[in-house]
This record gives structure tokens, C-alpha cells and sequence, in this order.
């Protein structure tokens, strides 16, 4: 057995991580019908045959009840207001005290890790500036899920030691949801970070119709093309609540973000990790077409992804239901690093690791006999019990860092020594 150094700190659901959100008169994101274009004018006609003192006296009392649990709460009022007032064509020559109170009856709070935090993926932070040696800052995505089981990315920065020391920046008071530029349904979506809100109390939601249900199991890397310029992407799936698909997040600085819908056949189904860098001069990429093996794809074009070929099937007993990528490859000097997941008797989901050729990644060098982390007496309880996952690891040193998801409810860190991992496969 490998030996895994687990780490006490786990994360929980956090009911009291609110964002104000729009409130809307029915399922967003969608446009109002005329049922509900009729209801919200219903009520901007209550707020304006309100008297002026009696209008003023509320919004102080919504002042006091959440002023100081969000950012800017005032202007995020009368944004709202502004968009409302566009969607249903309502333009009258209103008062800041008139706009901010009806804006507040269409926000609502929205906890959004109320429910549940799974599936991290990790890579290093941009700003890796005033850190003692051989010290790494990292950003990690999060799956949270709120009422209605939305899931959302969120993010947490920390730091890990020279000597493997864990440590989590705080998030702030406050946490805002990403902000949107116009965009049409099934095109580029480029959400922006609030000013003065730190990557760690930043929320993206859902924006399209494809993606209302959720933003699924993001698997973050940093990409670094042939000319040195880096850029971070994500492949997650977007859940419509009907069907879904794959989509491709994009940044340079976790400040201004793009999502977009990637095509082809392989685009249709779950668990696409992009490779860190170009291989035979094209973007690589492992998907599962067919749902239960691991494929290898080449293209010129990062956003289209058809044929591809089967390297690793389901083969020990712990996986025999199916396997897929836990997240992009890590480069090494003897090859690259795969996590995987296997799924097994009882639907137990388990984490491995195999080791791909470096030059030719569709071949298959080794593969860990057994899973390097299985579910326990101790974490098999949850949402979904009996499920480790996790989206990505980190490599730290000689030593892989590794955040997992537990029973889709938590989450936990683990480091491993990647000499001894690699060595234990066959």
C-alpha cells in the first residue's frame, strides 16, 4: 500500500456563504413571460403609490437587515432595478430612493454552499510573489450547491510550505457573484470579478439555459502554449436540468473569465482534461465518449473535440463499472501522471493513477493496480456516500498534493510521494 498523508482540515457545506442574486418570478436564467412581466409591474406600481416617508422607512429597514452581509448592497439594488426596468421596457423618471427599493424586491439572498462543496481542482496561482523558498500559492475551484441543488464554482486561495504545511486564506465577510457582459444564448459568455473582491469570495453561476442547473465538476489548468504565454482553462459540464454538455472556461487572471460551449462528438458527454501543454504541435485532450473509458484526442482547434482513440478500459476489479480522468495530466520526467476514478461494486468510486507515455500519450506505460484512495468507514457518508473524486492535484515538490471530494458533501487534502506512486504501478 502507498502511503498517503491525510491532512485534518476538511471542508464543509457552509449555509451562511450568501450572495445577493437576482430574484426572479421564475426558474433563471429566462427571459419573463407575460404572466410575470405583469406581476413584477404589479409590483414597481405597489413601491411607487408608496409615501415617500413610508417608501424611505423600508429601504432603511433593508438596510439594516443586509447592508452589512453584502458589498455595495445599495448599487447592487439599483443595477437590478436597471436590468428589470430593460427587460420589461419600464423607463419612467424614477428617484434613487424608488429604484433602490424595487431593486431590493427583485435580489434575494442565495446560500450557495448550503447544500454541499465537492470535486476541487488546483493549480498555481498567478501571483506566486513574496513566498519563502520552494513555497507554492494555488487557486482552487470548488463545486458548491444551493437550494434547488445549483451547483456553482467558487474558489479558495491558500499556500503550501516548503515543508508541506497546508494553509487556507480566509475568505472574506463578503462574497459576490461573477458579473456578466450581454451575450446570446449558446455563444461566449464573459463574466467578470467584481472590483476589490478577492479571487477567494468570487462566485460563478450559471448564466445560459444550458447551464441553469448548474457548472459541474470544473477541472482547472494552467496551459502554457509554445510561445511561454500561459492561460488558465477549465472543461465543465453544463447541467440545462434536461441534458448536458461540455464547456470550456477560460483566463489569464481569475479576473475576466469566458465560457463557451465546446462542439464535436465528444463535447456531449462528461469528464473532457485538457493537457498542460501542446502535443505534436496540437491541443490533447482525454475524454469519454462512451461513458465508461478513457479516450485520447487531438485538435487544432481547442474549442471542437470528435473521433479520438481508446487507451484504458475498465480492468481491476475496483473499477469494472467504468474509469474516467480525475482532472488534466501532470507532466514528469517519466511520463504523465494520470488520476483516475474507478467505479466498482456498489457504485463505490475510488482514485487511482496510471502513467502515459510522454511523447506519445495515447500509449499507456502503467497503471496502479489498486485505488490510492477508496472510500472508508470513516468519509463514506454524504449526499452521494461511497464517492471520492476529485477534479485535479498539484505537483508540489517531489510530492503530489491532492484535494479530493467526499461523498459528494466535503471536501479532503492528501499529499502522496510521487517517486513511490509511479513506482508501485504495473
Amino acid at each position: 500500500m502507498i502511503e498517503v498523508h491525510k491532512y485534518d482540515l476538511r471542508l464543509t457545506a457552509e449555509p451562511s456563504r450568501v450572495v445577493m442574486r437576482p430574484f426572479q418570478l421564475a426558474q433563471e436564467p429566462r427571459g419573463m413571460n407575460p404572466f410575470q412581466t405583469r406581476r413584477a409591474r404589479r409590483i414597481i406600481d405597489a413601491v411607487l403609490q408608496m409615501d415617500p416617508d413610508k417608501a424611505h422607512q423600508l429601504l432603511q429597514e433593508v438596510g439594516m437587515d443586509f447592508s452589512k452581509r453584502h458589498w455595495q448592497a445599495s448599487a447592487v439594488h439599483v443595477e437590478r432595478y436597471n436590468h428589470l426596468s430593460h427587460m420589461i421596457g419600464f423607463s419612467d423618471d424614477l428617484t434613487l430612493q424608488q429604484r433602490e427599493l424595487i431593486g431590493a424586491f427583485f435580489c434575494h439572498e442565495y446560500s450557495y454552499a448550503a447544500a454541499a462543496i465537492m470535486n476541487p481542482s488546483i493549480v498555481p496561482h498567478t501571483d506566486q510573489s513574496g513566498l519563502g523558498p520552494h513555497d507554492q500559492r494555488f487557486v482552487m475551484s470548488l463545486r458548491t450547491v444551493g437550494e434547488g441543488h445549483i451547483s456553482s464554482i467558487s474558489f479558495r486561495e491558500g499556500i503550501l510550505t516548503a515543508d508541506n504545511e497546508l494553509r487556507l486564506r480566509d475568505q472574506p465577510a463578503q462574497t459576490l457573484a461573477a458579473e456578466s457582459e450581454e451575450f446570446e444564448e449558446d455563444a461566449k459568455v464573459i463574466a467578470l470579478r467584481p472590483d476589490a473582491v478577492p479571487i477567494s469570495g468570487l462566485v460563478i453561476f450559471p448564466f445560459t439555459k444550458a447551464q441553469r442547473s448548474g457548472l459541474e465538476d470544473l477541472r482547472l489548468v494552467k496551459f502554457v502554449d509554445d510561445d511561454g504565454e500561459a492561460t488558465y482553462y477549465g472543461t465543465y459540464t453544463a447541467f440545462s436540468g434536461v441534458g448536458i454538455r461540455s464547456e470550456l472556461l477560460s483566463t489569464k487572471d481569475f479576473t475576466t473569465f469566458s465560457l463557451e460551449p465546446l462542439s464535436g462528438h465528444s463535447a456531449q458527454n462528461k469528464g473532457m482534461a485538457l493537457f498542460p501543454r501542446r502535443i505534436n504541435g496540437r491541443y490533447a485532450m482525454l475524454t469519454r465518449p462512451d461513458g465508461e473509458s478513457i479516450y485520447y484526442q487531438e485538435s487544432d482547434d481547442i474549442m471542437q473535440w470528435d473521433g479520438g482513440e481508446l487507451i484504458m478500459s475498465p480492468k481491476f476489479p475496483w473499477e469494472l463499472i467504468q474509469i474516467g480522468n480525475c482532472g488534466s495530466p501532470i507532466e514528469l520526467d517519466e511520463g504523465w501522471l494520470l488520476l483516475t476514478h474507478g467505479v466498482g461494486a456498489m457504485r463505490k468510486y475510488s482514485i487511482s493513477a496510471a502513467l502515459l507515455d510522454k511523447d506519445n500519450p495515447h500509449k499507456v506505460l502503467a497503471r496502479l493496480p489498486e485505488p490510492l484512495l477508496s472510500p472508508s468507514d470513516e468519509n463514506r457518508d454524504g449526499y452521494v456516500p461511497n464517492v471520492l473524486y476529485t477534479c485535479g492535484a498539484l505537483k508540489h515538490g517531489d510530492q503530489l498534493f491532492l484535494p479530493y471530494g467526499i461523498a459528494d458533501s466535503s471536501v479532503s487534502f492528501a499529499m502522496v510521494d510521487i517517486g513511490k506512486l509511479v513506482g508501485s504501478m504495473v
